[in-house]
């Protein structure tokens, strides 16, 4: 079992940047794959980054270059700094952990965190 809970969330113009972090409790942090997804509103939750126990990281097309998946296992904590922020970012975003290899899949993911709002500003 692992609880995560997210902050970092917040109002930022586009061009901006946020760091996101998922403080996680419960079992060995290091042994959990990571994950951050995101959901606008009316749309499905979708995978933004993830990052194995190794330090291996995969990301989706639309934030290569501008995010990057980063963790702290001394800290029991995950992070996604956010770059030259767009309004189609506009989102909640959520960390999730799983056991075993990257993955991009929702069903993948066993534990999920309540969810920061991240909102960009034209």
């Amino acid at each position: 079992q692992v609880q995560l809970v997210e902050s970092g969330g917040g109002l930022v113009q586009a061009g901006g940047s946020l760091r996101l972090s998922c403080a996680a409790s419960g079992r060995t942090f290091s042994s959990w794959t990571m994950g951050w997804f995101r959901q606008a509103p009316g749309k499905e939750r979708e995978f933004v980054a993830g990052i194995s126990r190794s330090g291996s990281t995969n990301y989706a097309g639309f934030v290569k270059g501008r995010f990057t998946i980063f963790r702290d296992n001394a800290k029991n904590t995950l992070y996604l700094q956010m770059n030259r922020l767009k309004p189609e970012d506009t989102a909640a975003y959520y960390c999730a952990a799983k056991n075993g290899v990257l993955g991009s899949s929702v069903a993948e993911y066993d534990y999920w965190g309540q969810g920061t709002q991240v909102t960009v500003s034209s």
